[in-house]
């Protein structure tokens, strides 16, 4: 198979997946609600599932480069999450449904760090920027198309979860047959990274390299200075300047230039490398100013510039951990990358929420010197790699 028909088609993966699970997550509040849980249990639970997703993936990492078997991770993920979802709306009990909204989000850690691995090793072929820029934009089709299809399900059943929750697992078959047509087509997918280029050298001792905890400081700087799109939403309608029904709207717009953002710095990571994630602080710096304002074209704006940044974090940022790492250890620094995120995304939105509560000019001052820094961490990656 050649290397853009894999990324297409294991993007194709992604797309059905983010169908199943984004369509499940756009009502998981509700259907919990619907259940009997009060706001505090709705926290917990999707709080929960969060951190499962994001810190387990620093067991499942190391788990997955020790056996060498990245398709059985990725696939044992992906039947997780897939098994989990449809029967959201069937289990009509609080704390079943509490354990499949959490085994969903376990799913996403099992198969994560071997999945990027897998594309990692194929884009080494397309080119790193871009293979994972495609991925992403196809990956966000999914994210747009599950949403709605549930919200169309439920107007039509007049609010029944049963159904709306069910035909999504017509879009997890499909990951599943994919997934097992792409392993028998393509068993071992490290050729391609074996064909095109030497891998980067792996450090005396064995350990990661040291430009990658530089990296990994990049990130944590960047991510922690960053407004989330709840807070942005927040600041919109408790300023009467949005209704309420409006905000999906806003977030599928959000989603649409995440992905015209991967494309675009995907494209140009190939072209000029890893100083285009210059781009992603100025991005994170500029959110803030813009989406807190009382104009409500300058608000939506910043929730435009939030989509881009996330798109860049989505797609080029795992571009630059394939370049950085050697292939025996790569899904152990896809789990610490996610990990990193994990911790910095919640320390961002502890941060940022404080200070909104105490003064939005504060805020965006603070975030500004935080991403003023993440810049002098990216300026000292480059220096060191030569």
């Amino acid at each position: 198979m050649r290397p853009w028909r894999f990324v297409v088609w294991f993007g194709t993966v992604s797309l059905l997946a983010d169908f199943v699970y984004e369509g499940a997550r756009s009502i998981t509040g509700p259907l919990l609600a619907s259940l009997g849980a009060s706001a505090l249990v709705v926290g917990v639970v999707t709080g929960a599932g969060e951190a499962a997703a994001l810190g387990l993936r620093l067991v499942s990492g190391p788990l997955a480069d020790r056996s060498g078997r990245f398709w059985g991770w990725t696939i044992a993920g992906y039947a997780l999450t897939v098994a989990a979802v449809p029967p959201l709306g069937l289990v009509g009990v609080l704390w079943a449904a509490c354990v499949l909204v959490i085994a969903e989000r376990v799913g996403k850690a099992v198969r994560s760090p071997a999945k990027d691995t897998l594309l990692s090793y194929v884009t080494a072929a397309t080119g790193r920027g871009r293979g994972f820029a495609v991925h992403e934009a196809l990956d966000q089709i999914g994210a747009l198309i599950g949403p709605l299809t549930v919200a169309g399900a439920l107007a039509l059943t007049g609010g029944d979860y049963a159904p709306a929750l069910g035909v999504l697992a017509v879009p997890g078959v499909g990951v599943l047959a994919l997934l097992v047509w792409l392993r028998r087509r393509v068993p071992d997918p490290g050729m391609y990274e074996r064909e095109a280029v030497a891998e980067p050298g792996p450090a005396p001792d064995g350990r990661l390299p040291a430009a990658f905890w530089m990296y990994a400081a990049f990130i944590a700087a960047t991510t922690a200075g960053f407004a989330g799109f709840g807070l942005l939403s927040f600041h919109l309608v408790e300023r009467g300047m949005l209704a309420v029904a409006w905000v999906p709207v806003l977030y599928a717009g959000a989603m649409a230039v995440d992905a015209l953002a991967a494309l675009a710095t995907g494209w140009a990571y190939d072209r000029i490398g890893p100083r285009v994630l210059a781009v992603l602080p100025l991005l994170a710096a500029a959110v803030p100013a813009l989406a807190f304002t009382r104009t409500l074209v300058t608000a939506v704006c910043g929730s435009l510039v939030w989509g881009a940044a996330m798109g860049i974090q989505e797609s080029t940022l795992r571009a630059t951990v394939a370049d950085l790492v050697p292939t025996g250890r790569r899904a152990t620094a896809y789990g610490i990358f996610a990990g990193v995120i994990g911790a910095a995304s919640l320390a961002g939105g502890a941060l940022t929420g404080a200070l909104y509560g105490y003064s939005i000019p504060v805020l965006i001052v603070v975030v500004a010197a935080i991403q003023v820094g993440a810049l002098a961490l990216l300026a000292a990656l480059r220096i060191r790699g030569g």
